[in-house]
């Protein structure tokens, strides 16, 4: 290759190169890993999957068949993890719907069945129209379905002219980032096969600066000690951080670990152990012990309402306590009863 198509390939590949790296990161190597962290690792992957793939066709027209199929098949991932990534990461909830799993196992099976009844080898032209065009409008069906995601975050920044929370501004790049993507793609007729990559590597810098300052002005709470130190902090700066402190905690069941410790919880979170302990004692009115304690009698109770066979003292262990009168104790000052009269009368 000559410099210009060096160039071509290194810009082009930088992105897709990236996207698996964080991909990788999202899904395996992140501490208190999230549901959304989940998606957005498969979003990446698939996305770099399809860019790869485009890549190597562009410099290499005559690139094996199955590589061809590969790379159109992750296209119809891309949608549902982006429609999954936004739910988990703006909806007020702890998890995703249990659908969410049987749409991807219903896509996996279709893929592969169509994969093997009519591969791209001995049906090229089928590909290259009627699948295409089919992979191409189901990702455009999910990002419009995502919109009634993201219309709140457009919303509150045009009509109530306020400042959006780092989840917001995060999960607006990444949609936007994947829209310009289909957009690239959709119109690669009119422009450049080879766009697709160049929109994606644009796309994914662009996403990573934007969240990174908007993290340094907002949400970089270390960056606030001195601003909390004698105040509570910002109302809409502490509903984010007690949602994510509760979607880790319940999501990865910390509660669980009987030597769980506020420097360890903000380890996992990479918070300032400082900043959690203010949060819960000027926004809650709880020290850690009791924030955490609560977690782990309602798992009691959840546990007793289920397998009321077991003894106390296995509940107690199974719940993340680390003695028995501890157990007892939490146990009636969040239910003021004890653990067995609790257990009859739940018979």
């Amino acid at each position: 290759m000559n410099l210009d198509n060096n160039l071509l390939f290194f810009f082009s590949a930088l992105g897709a190169f990236n996207s698996f790296v964080l991909s990788i990161y999202f899904l395996v190597f992140k501490k208190a890993k999230l549901s959304s962290d989940y998606f957005l690792g498969a979003l990446l992957a698939v996305l770099s999957i399809r860019v790869w793939k485009s890549i190597f066709f562009y410099f290499n027209p005559n690139l094996s068949k199955i590589y061809l199929q590969i790379g159109l098949s992750a296209c119809l991932f891309i949608g549902p993890f982006l429609y999954f990534f936004l739910w988990t990461k703006l909806a007020n909830t702890r998890k995703y719907k249990n659908h969410f799993i049987l749409q991807l196992v219903i896509l996996f099976l279709l893929v592969l069945i169509i994969g093997i009844l009519y591969p791209y080898k001995t049906n090229p032209d089928l590909w290259g129209t009627l699948f295409y065009k089919v992979i191409n409008y189901q990702w455009l069906l999910y990002i419009l379905v995502s919109v009634t995601l993201v219309k709140p975050i457009f919303a509150k920044r045009i009509r109530l002219n306020s400042s959006l929370t780092y989840d917001e501004v995060f999960a607006l790049s990444v949609f936007l980032g994947v829209f310009l993507i289909w957009l690239s793609y959709f119109f690669a007729s009119y422009t450049s096969y080879i766009m697709g990559a160049l929109t994606f590597s644009f796309s994914i810098y662009l996403t990573l600066l934007v969240v990174f300052f908007k993290r340094k002005t907002i949400i970089e709470f270390p960056d606030k000690k001195e601003k909390y130190a004698d105040s509570k902090i910002d109302p809409k700066d502490a509903s984010e951080l007690l949602f994510k402190i509760d979607q880790a905690i319940v999501e990865q069941e910390l509660y669980k670990n009987p030597n769980l410790t506020l420097t360890i919880l903000a380890k996992e979170l990479n918070i300032r152990p400082h900043l959690i302990s203010q949060l819960l004692n000027d926004n809650l009115n709880k020290n850690f012990s009791s924030f955490i304690n609560e977690y782990r009698i309602n798992e009691a109770k959840r546990i007793m309402a289920s397998e009321g066979n077991l003894k106390i003292e296995v509940i107690a262990e199974m719940c993340g306590f680390n003695s028995n009168s501890t157990f007892y104790s939490a146990f009636k000052k969040f239910t003021n009863t004890t653990p067995s009269k609790y257990l009859s009368s739940s018979e």
